[in-house]
């Protein structure tokens, strides 16, 4: 039976890995894609400056690929750690570490592409806007990044949290549960913040004097976009932490993976929908500075009606592990 273990380790190691980084490359692909796309059409519209535009594409790139990276480390440590094998739960652990940080890597990759194809865009319109535009990108590039940060720590807790004086069932489920929470539940919020990056990048540019209410403005909007992928973390540390009673049911096992499915998937439109409100209102803000308390005002009532539905996921996922 140890050896069955042993086996069924391995096999969760190497699909975990192969998750985490196949997943994980997804994103800052993308994202790495789009910023070099921009920064040609910047060069093709401002040749003399090509040595500034080709830094900060490769700037942009570098911030956007660090997503992948984070899912490189844990692809290493599944496929090169000698996992204990003493009981059948290391194995949703490791499926789930994976898919935490495969699935949790991919908004933020392609979010992050965002505001480094504007700034190159901004940066060939304003040249004397360099230092300002590269900042609010390393910035809101930066906070696009926190989504893929929590899939990082949720799938560092599975590795380094001993699991094995659990019952199997339904431990299995929360597990897996945890790794679909956080891993879906980063991408609306990755994605989201890389499009309020954008615009903010794009109004700085039309209009410097506008970047302080504009760079204010965007990262009040990129905070909002991250609550749905905390919801999703706190989901995560509900079913790895709380301890669930024995149980052979598959019903319960079920209404414990739903949990976890519910809250991820039901991040992603908020995510996305609230970073489409606050992209608005950056991007108006710039041209109509006299508005940025009604455009604000706005924003913030436009995207806590988008929270609701991602609010409604949260209590759904409660009441899966709590009450059914």
């Amino acid at each position: 039976m140890t050896d069955d273990i042993q086996v069924w380790v391995k096999v969760a190691a190497f699909i975990g890995g192969g998750m985490a980084m196949g997943f994980g490359a997804l994103g800052a692909a993308i994202g790495e894609g789009y910023t070099a796309a921009k920064a040609n059409e910047a060069i093709a519209r401002n040749p003399q400056i090509s040595g500034d535009l080709f830094k900060t594409m490769l700037i942009g790139q570098a911030i956007a690929e660090s997503a992948s990276i984070f899912a490189l480390v844990i692809a290493m440590i599944l496929l090169f750690t000698d996992f204990a094998a003493e009981s059948y739960v290391m194995v949703s652990v490791l499926l789930a570490a994976g898919l935490s940080m495969g699935l949790g890597a991919i908004g933020s990759g392609v979010g992050s592409g965002f505001p480094a194809g504007e700034a190159c865009t901004g940066i060939a319109r304003q040249p004397a806007m360099n230092g300002r535009l590269t900042t609010n990108m390393l910035i809101g590039s930066a906070v696009c990044q926190t989504p893929a940060i929590f899939a990082l720590v949720t799938s560092f807790i599975l590795l380094f949290t001993n699991f094995s004086d659990r019952p199997v069932s339904p431990t299995w489920a929360a597990i897996l549960g945890a790794g679909f929470a956080s891993g879906f539940g980063a991408i609306g919020s990755g994605l989201g913040g890389g499009l309020v990056a954008q615009a903010s990048c794009e109004g700085i540019a039309r209009q410097p004097l506008s970047a302080t209410p504009v760079t204010n403005v965007m990262l009040l909007g990129q905070a909002v976009t991250q609550t749905t992928a905390i919801y999703g973390l706190l989901i995560s540390f509900i079913l790895m932490f709380k301890g669930f009673a024995p149980s052979q049911s598959i019903a319960e096992s079920m209404a414990l993976l739903g949990a976890g499915l519910c809250m991820g998937i039901g991040a992603i439109g908020p995510g996305i929908g609230e970073g489409f409100t606050a992209q608005s209102a950056v991007k108006w803000i710039s041209r109509n500075q006299s508005a940025t308390a009604s455009l604000t005002r706005s924003m913030l009532v436009g995207q806590a009606v988008a929270e609701s539905t991602g609010i409604y996921a949260l209590v759904i996922s409660l009441v899966l592990i709590f009450v059914i």
